[in-house]
């Protein structure tokens, strides 16, 4: 089982920044008992790192890659946690989801390292799947009004547009209408190490 097991470099890195502002939006005073619905989680390394550090969430991973819910499923047998579920099949595209309610959705490094229907997708679903007031949380590089905040950022992102044109670092000035015509403000944007950003949005 460890040797499909993957760990990702960045993962690693941003664990840490990531979890501090987890553990301040996830507080049990702010989302008590419940279930987090993670969107494409990857190696499933964020996954466990955060099921363990927040025992009073349920946290269920998804991936649409067979080879990725591969190696979460061995995260999930390594960490042995009570709250941390099986990975499941999930594709934002294809509704309804497999998850009919959850009360908080993490998106990490989903939106620029995917076609731009995906983003519509991912607040389409959310739309069904959270109550009023629950956080949705979506992180990695944003352009802010047009700036991408760094070189590299510029650079990445050409990178992303060479190896599929429907990729790219996408401007929270095209985000922003998109999560509001679906129900959502974006309540925090938080910056983060790497000119990445954390952006925090609630169900109105």
């Amino acid at each position: 089982m460890n040797d499909i097991k993957l760990i990702p470099p960045a993962s690693v890195r941003n664990t840490p920044p990531l979890l501090a502002v987890l553990t301040r939006v996830f507080a049990p005073r702010r989302l008590g008992p419940g279930l987090v619905l993670e969107i494409a989680s990857g190696s499933g390394y964020h996954a466990a790192a955060f099921a363990k550090a927040l025992p009073h969430l349920d946290w269920q991973p998804s991936d649409p890659d067979e080879g990725a819910r591969a190696s979460i499923a061995a995260y999930v047998v390594e960490a042995r946690l009570a709250n941390l579920r099986a990975p499941i099949a999930l594709d934002v595209t294809r509704l309804p989801w497999p998850v009919a309610r959850a009360d908080a959705m993490l998106c990490i490094n989903m939106i620029h390292i995917s076609p731009w229907e995906a983003t519509i997708a991912l607040f389409d679903g959310a739309q069904h799947t959270l109550a009023s007031g629950a956080p949705l949380v979506t992180y990695g590089p944003y352009v802010i009004d047009g700036d991408f905040q760094a070189e590299s950022n510029v650079t990445f992102d050409q990178s992303l547009r060479a190896r599929n044109p429907t990729w790219g670092i996408r401007d929270l000035k095209d985000i922003e209408p998109l999560a509001r015509a679906r129900g959502f403000s974006l309540a925090e944007r938080i910056a983060m190490p790497a000119n990445n950003h954390t952006l925090v949005f609630e169900k109105t």
